[in-house]
């Protein structure tokens, strides 16, 4: 069997080859947005607004210490997210997302309002799947 290259985005409505730059950068964003613990991070701080980074991590739940540090400096990298680092002892650092990221969270309301006018029909097709599966014949 052959090596496939990885399955690329295209830009949407076009027969022309786009700007490698912007097709590398949805890669990206797209890889790192379907990271479950962005995502959360994103939901979060869209609801909350700025938070202390233990309350991001309590709010997010189930994040391990290193992987809320990993998460938030790639979305700091990244531009979404501003931290602060308040000269205290001990130290406290908050978060709050970008107008940049706040643009991202938007963009992924309209996963969620997707999610929900079409869960049923997405249940419904996942139940017949199954029972083709199940079935004898199948």
């Amino acid at each position: 069997m052959a090596d496939l290259p990885p399955a690329r985005i295209s830009p949407p409505h076009s027969d022309e080859p786009g700007d490698p730059r912007v097709e590398a950068l949805v890669n990206e964003v797209i890889g790192r947005v379907a990271d479950k613990w962005t995502m959360l991070i994103l939901e979060v701080l869209e609801q909350h607004g700025e938070q202390r980074f233990t309350r991001v991590g309590d709010l997010v739940g189930g994040i391990s210490q290193k992987m809320l540090t990993q998460t938030l400096r790639q979305m700091e990298r990244d531009g979404l997210v501003v931290r602060t680092v308040h000269p205290v002892i001990p130290p406290r650092v908050d978060y709050r997302l970008t107008d940049l990221g706040l643009t991202l969270a938007e963009a992924f309301c309209g996963v969620w309002t997707w999610a929900e006018k079409n869960l049923d029909r997405i249940e419904t097709a996942r139940e017949a799947f199954d029972a083709r599966r199940i079935s004898p014949a199948g």
